[in-house]
C-alpha cells in the first residue's frame, strides 16, 4: 500500500513538471492537489481502459514493435483532458509529448527511490 501512495505522489510531481514544460499547450488549473487528482484519473484510465485498448490494437502494436503503445498513452491523456475539467491538452500531439515527459520523469524519480530503498521493488504477499 505504501508503494501505491509513493507512486501516486511521484506521478503528481511528474505531472507538475510536464505541465510546466508544456505550459501554453497543456494546462492544469490549481496546484499539487489537482495534480494528485489528475494522477488518480490517469491511473484509473490506465487500469481500466488501457488493457482493452492494448487488446484491440494488438496487431498494430506488434507491427510497430510496441512503439504504438506511446500513442495509446497519449490517447489516454487526451481522454483524461475531456474527463477532468481542470486539465486541458490542445491536441493529441501535445498529449504525446506530455506522456513522454511524464514517463521519463517518473522513471528517473522511481529509480532514485528504488536505489535509496524508499520504494520496494518486490510486492509482499499478504498472509
Amino acid at each position: 500500500m505504501k508503494n501505491f501512495f509513493i507512486r501516486l505522489l511521484v506521478s503528481a510531481v511528474a505531472v507538475i513538471f510536464a505541465v510546466y514544460f508544456l505550459d501554453p499547450h497543456v494546462k492544469l488549473k490549481g496546484g499539487f492537489e489537482e495534480a494528485l487528482l489528475l494522477a488518480c484519473v490517469l491511473g484509473f484510465l490506465n487500469a481500466v481502459l488501457k488493457p482493452l485498448l492494448i487488446l484491440l490494437t494488438l496487431p498494430i502494436t506488434l507491427l510497430t514493435m510496441g512503439i504504438f503503445l506511446l500513442f495509446l498513452n497519449a490517447f489516454i491523456i487526451y481522454i483524461a483532458s475531456y474527463l477532468y475539467e481542470n486539465f486541458k491538452v490542445e491536441s493529441l500531439w501535445w498529449a504525446f509529448l506530455f506522456s513522454v515527459i511524464v514517463s521519463v520523469i517518473t522513471s528517473i524519480i522511481e529509480s532514485v527511490l528504488r536505489r535509496d530503498k524508499i520504494l520496494d521493488t518486490k510486492q509482499k504477499e499478504d498472509v
